[in-house]
């Protein structure tokens, strides 16, 4: 292992709750946690219980509202199929949204579970 990985690595362990509080600089917030860890119930922690923030905005969205739309976001290359395609930010935010209509259509709700069962291929990464 890399003297940079083990740095990074102890610094998770000997202070985790400093640790993600840096960490969680690294992306969007609706509302920054002023919380990082919830130790009240072992061993059943809550991280970042106040905060609030949403995957995908962070993956497509924030990338587009920062003008990066029509940059690369996901390069698929299938070494079995032969396939390969190039999709930008704006191109995934469009398929994602059509899926999450689809969801919708099924009457798919927030705090539903859906299980995704798919080989490794663009849909796969738009449906998650």
């Amino acid at each position: 292992m890399s003297n940079k990985f083990n740095k990074v690595y102890d610094q998770s362990i000997k202070s985790p709750e400093k640790f993600w509080s840096e960490a969680s600089n690294d992306i969007f917030w609706f509302k920054k946690p002023t919380k990082i860890l919830n130790k009240s119930n072992p061993p059943f922690y809550k991280w970042f219980e106040d905060g609030v923030t949403n995957t995908c905005y962070n993956a497509l969205d924030l990338h587009i509202d920062q003008g990066k739309g029509e940059k690369t976001a996901l390069i698929y290359d299938s070494p079995i199929t032969g396939n390969k395609e190039k999709f930008t930010f704006n191109q995934l935010k469009e398929k994602v949204s059509k899926f999450a209509g689809a969801l919708d259509d099924q009457g798919i709700i927030k705090g539903d579970r859906v299980i995704i069962y798919m080989p490794m291929i663009p849909e796969a990464v738009i449906a998650m």
